[in-house]
C-alpha cells in the first residue's frame, strides 16, 4: 500500500493575494500556483479584545481660546465600564471663566451707560432715540444683577447722584433752563432705618424726607413727610407726596430704580458713609 502524501495540483490562474505581485508587476504568463488539497490547520484562538477607547477628549472648535482659563490635557476614556468624573475641573472649564466673562459684560455695559448719559445733561436733553438706547443698556445690565435683594444689601446704604431720569417732575423740563434744578441732585437711604433723602443743590437747595415701606425684595412705597424749602424752611406734611420704586440693578458703584410711573432712575454713588437724619 502506497504511503499517503500531498497531492500537487498545477494551474494556471492568477496567483492568489497571499503570493500575487501588484497588478503593475504582473506576468502576462500562466503561473503556476501550489495548493495542497490537506485542510487547514485550525486558527488559533483569538486574543482579548481590547478596550474600546474613546478619541482624545477635545473642545468643540468654535470655543474661543481666550474663554478659558483653566485647560486640562487630552485624555483618554474607557467605555463603558470607566466612569468620567463631573467636576468642571474634569471637563476643562475653569471655575472662574463664568465670573470673569459676567464681570467683563457688567463692566463694559456700565460703561457703554455712562457715555451714553454724558450729553444728555441728566435726561433734560435726551431724544426719545436717546431714552430708547439708555433704556435698553440699563434692561442688559439689569438681567445681569446679582443683587437680587437690594433692600437687605448694605450697599443700598450711603449718598447716590442723579446722572439720569426720564422724570420730567424731577427734570422740571417745563420750565426756562434758569429756572430748573441746574445743580447735583442727590437720594440717600438707610436701609436700617428704612429712610430717603432727596437733595437738590444750585439754585434751589429743597429736600424731602420719606419713610421706606419695603413691598417685596426689590420694591417699596414711598411716603414723603417732610420738606426743607430753600434748605431753611421746614415744613412737615405727612402723606403729601407717595409712590413706588423698585431697584432693578445695584452694585458698589451704580444703581438703576424704576418708579411705578414708568420713569427711569440711574445713580452713581458719592459717599458710602453719610447718614439720612432722623
Amino acid at each position: 500500500m502506497q504511503s499517503s502524501s500531498p497531492v500537487v495540483v498545477i494551474t494556471s490562474r492568477p496567483l492568489s493575494v497571499e503570493m500575487a505581485l501588484s497588478s503593475s508587476h504582473a506576468s502576462s504568463s500562466c503561473t503556476a500556483r501550489f495548493r495542497t488539497l490537506h485542510p487547514p490547520p485550525p486558527p488559533p484562538p483569538p486574543p482579548s479584545a481590547p478596550p474600546i477607547l474613546l478619541p482624545p477628549f477635545q473642545l468643540p472648535s468654535n470655543y474661543a481660546p481666550d474663554a478659558l482659563a483653566i485647560t486640562l490635557p487630552a485624555r483618554r476614556l474607557l467605555l463603558p465600564g470607566a466612569r468620567a468624573a463631573s467636576s468642571p475641573s474634569r471637563r476643562g472649564v475653569s471655575f472662574f471663566s463664568g465670573l470673569v466673562t459676567k464681570g467683563e459684560d457688567v463692566r463694559r455695559l456700565k460703561e457703554e451707560l455712562l457715555d451714553a448719559i454724558a450729553p444728555l445733561d441728566r435726561g433734560a436733553e435726551a431724544t426719545p432715540e436717546d431714552q430708547q438706547r439708555v433704556d435698553q443698556i440699563a434692561r442688559k445690565l439689569e438681567a445681569v444683577n446679582t443683587v437680587k435683594e437690594p433692600l437687605q444689601s448694605e450697599l443700598l446704604n450711603g449718598k447716590w447722584e442723579l446722572i439720569y431720569t426720564t422724570s420730567k417732575s424731577v427734570l422740571q423740563t417745563q420750565r426756562p433752563k434758569f429756572l430748573r434744578p441746574n445743580g447735583k441732585i442727590y437720594q440717600a437711604i438707610n436701609v436700617d432705618t428704612l429712610r430717603a433723602q432727596n437733595m437738590e443743590t444750585w439754585p434751589f437747595f429743597n429736600q424731602a424726607m420719606a419713610n421706606l415701606v419695603p413691598l417685596n425684595a426689590r420694591r417699596v412705597a414711598v411716603k414723603f413727610d417732610f420738606f426743607r424749602i430753600a434748605g431753611l424752611i421746614p415744613i412737615k406734611n405727612p402723606g403729601s407726596g407717595r409712590g413706588q420704586l423698585e431697584i432693578t440693578y445695584l452694585d458698589e458703584e451704580l444703581r438703576i430704580s424704576r418708579g411705578d410711573k414708568g420713569n427711569l432712575f440711574i445713580l452713581k454713588m458719592v459717599d458710602p458713609s453719610y447718614r439720612v437724619p432722623l
